[in-house]
């Protein structure tokens, strides 16, 4: 039956004058040779009379699924081999130019900002948080109940105040031990739990550090007034006289506290050096081992996994080997008289030769624990203060030396008066003397410091935060103030900044279930807190929350220039400007009176019109205000936002009021930042 359905095929091919493509049929003699002959019968063969024009090869074309054989004869054709030629060597090319523009976007992107740069620092006194046992005293745990509250005001770093195992002289800045938690703020799991729940949130800790000296009650001292082995030098000790009662210090020095800073141990019978209280004795930093101590610790807590350390009374830790007495601020003055520590010039007892060296040896070990990508170790210190800047930004280190990421700013807090010219004195201060390069930062509130409310005024609490948050550099918030909390008023209150945290209206605010807690609460807590201005539109929490949204996420407050616009006693005028964005930001600010200002008057090409982005009162949020007439009330501050080609920054008239701390440019071509303008 097959045969004849090959016979007739084979007559309907040769009736068609076809010829058979045997591309697909299987070598017949090949299998001939390996089939047994013998055994099977060959076919019968048809004879098909084919004309010679029907018999000559046809002109084959690619089709799908050529064996190797037929490829091969069009592969090798010019046209199919420079085609390919031309593809391979554009794939090359494309690669060449994808590597090149991947290494010239990486050299000419600027540095990302580090984490310590990138967000705002909440600082926390862990006592007054939030307590979870009931106790009356805030606690790791309660803390860690609070998480979402630091994420709601769009925060990632936390900076929390000392927790080591003390007995609380001092508000517990003299530890007892510095590889332990003191048992009021829970255990060593409690903060391992909550480390955890920190970086589980994407967020960062901060914790102190205060090296300068223990607490008396410490494992050191108490073998060190024994003089047992190499402990007897760990402190300062000096001999010095005791008769009748009364001390022959070793000279004048005075403590910070007052009095003499030299306390006679009747164990060791020397006496031995504090620039604090006499129960926290100053470390002997001139001995290497103690050196080492303080490196051990910082170690242990950075292999814990924190984030970075504030380094606080950095200046004390050396002092003057001869022991001069220090010369007198009024040297008519008696010297037996002398009790309080600003009669003296302390030469001799802070920012000693080699105290710097010793500092950016905190910064290397540091530097140990920062080499894994994402895992950088901040750097936080004090400085000398605002009587002497320039000695404050040596803490900063030097352009191949480094020290801290930068030391803390206070002059928003120390200034004595409120006005429009002081504040841009206290941020121009800061900003002139910076080392090039570096970044700033600023508080309006700290543990040692009256509360803004307190200190200058309820009125004047959301423009601080304002100016806080519109600042470039890193923003310290101290807790409490994103509400506007005020220091209790107590006669028992020793700590009047430190009062409980005002979660809510309920009793004791929501900051324990106990009966009491450890120090008062303000009496305003009912319409001051948490819960409440969570719903008011218009609260001092929702302002905040607001600036900080509007700091991260819009780049000429980020890190953009910041030029000084105007100032009089009323109002402090400055812009935040991006080299590449038309668009522009202008903080209107009043420390003062109610006041008129004329802004288009004083920067030329300023638009006729902006519009009101955020303002101290929300009602006003989306308006257009004239620029030749902006007025502002007593503690109203105002977000401008408006368009132009011609920014501040590049103004010739503007030039030395100007600052740019990490410059970049923005283009709008490629939506990226680059750093040569």
């Amino acid at each position: 039956m097959v045969e004849e359905e090959t016979k007739s095929l084979s007559m309907e091919l040769s009736e068609k004058r076809g010829v058979e493509n045997n591309g697909f049929v299987q070598n017949e003699a090949l299998d001939d040779k390996e089939t047994d002959t013998s055994s099977q019968e060959m076919p019968k063969t048809c004879t098909v009379d084919v004309a010679p024009a029907a018999a000559e090869e046809p002109v084959l074309k690619p089709y799908a699924g050529m064996p190797k054989e037929v490829l091969l004869k069009f592969s090798s054709q010019a046209r199919y081999r420079v085609t390919r030629e031309i593809l391979f060597w554009l794939v090359i090319a494309a690669a060449v130019v994808l590597v090149g523009a991947t290494i010239a976007i990486i050299a000419l992107s600027p540095k990302c900002l580090d984490w310590w740069q990138a967000s705002p620092i909440y600082q926390i006194y862990p006592r007054s948080f939030k307590d979870s046992n009931m106790d009356g005293n805030g606690d790791l745990k309660g803390i860690q109940e609070k998480l979402d509250h630091i994420a709601y005001l769009n925060i990632k770093t936390i900076w929390i105040t000392s927790f080591y195992k003390s007995p609380l002289k001092d508000l517990g800045y003299g530890a007892e031990d510095f590889y332990d938690i003191d048992p009021m703020f829970g255990s060593m799991k409690d903060f391992e739990n909550l480390l955890a729940a920190i970086h589980d949130r994407g967020l960062k800790l901060i914790m102190d550090l205060i090296p300068n000296h223990t607490s008396d009650k410490h494992r050191w001292f108490q073998l060190s007034r024994n003089r047992t082995g190499k402990y007897t030098d760990y402190y300062i000790w000096r001999d010095c006289t005791q008769a009748a009662g009364a001390v022959a210090p070793p000279n004048n020095w005075v403590s910070v506290f007052g009095n003499s800073s030299w306390q006679f141990d009747d164990v060791r019978k020397q006496c031995y050096y504090h620039q604090f209280g006499k129960e926290q004795p100053d470390l002997n930093f001139h001995n290497l081992a103690v050196q080492q101590e303080i490196h051990d610790i910082i170690k242990f807590w950075l292999s814990k996994g924190i984030d970075g350390f504030s380094f606080s009374a950095v200046k004390f830790l050396l002092e003057a080997t001869h022991l001069r007495d220090e010369p007198q601020v009024n040297k008519s003055q008696n010297p037996e008289s002398i009790t309080a520590y600003s009669q003296l010039y302390h030469d001799y007892t802070t920012t000693q030769v080699g105290m710097h060296d010793i500092i950016r040896s905190f910064r290397q070990t540091m530097n140990q624990f920062s080499s894994e990508p994402g895992r950088y170790r901040f750097m936080g210190s004090d400085g000398d203060g605002k009587e002497d800047i320039e000695a404050t930004m040596m803490y900063y280190g030097t352009t191949f030396i480094q020290e801290a990421d930068f030391p803390f700013n206070f002059n928003l807090i120390n200034m004595k008066n409120l006005s429009g010219n002081s504040i841009s004195e206290a941020v121009n201060l800061w900003m002139k003397n910076m080392p090039a390069g570096k970044w700033p930062n600023w508080a309006v509130g700290s543990p040692n410091a009256a509360r803004i409310s307190s200190r200058i005024g309820k009125e004047y609490v959301n423009v601080m935060n304002m100016l806080l948050l519109t600042l470039p550099g890193t923003p310290v918030t101290y807790y409490g103030e994103e509400i506007g909390m005020e220091n209790i008023a107590s006669e028992n209150a020793t700590f009047p900044e430190k009062s409980p945290m005002q979660w809510d209206g309920r009793v004791n605010a929501g900051f324990t279930e106990g009966n009491s807690s450890w120090l008062p609460l303000h009496s305003d807590y009912h319409s001051v807190n948490v819960e409440i201005q969570m719903t008011w539109s218009n609260s001092t929490l929702n302002l905040y929350k607001e600036l900080t949204s509007l700091r991260n996420n819009e780049l000429p407050i980020h890190r953009g220039w910041m030029c000084y616009i105007w100032n009089d006693s009323n109002v402090f005028v400055y812009v935040r400007e991006l080299d590449g964005l038309d668009r522009v930001f202008m903080m209107v600010l009043n420390f003062g009176q109610q006041s008129t200002i004329d802004l288009k008057a004083i920067v030329p090409n300023l638009p006729s019109e902006a519009v009101i982005r955020l303002s101290t009162n929300f009602s006003n949020v989306g308006k257009a205000i004239n620029t030749e007439l902006i007025k502002t009330e007593t503690g109203e501050g105002l977000v401008l936002e408006y368009k132009t080609a011609k920014p501040v920054h590049t103004m010739e008239a503007f030039e030395g009021n100007c600052f740019v701390a990490e410059k970049a440019c923005y283009s709008s071509a490629f939506n990226l930042l680059y750093v040569n303008c």
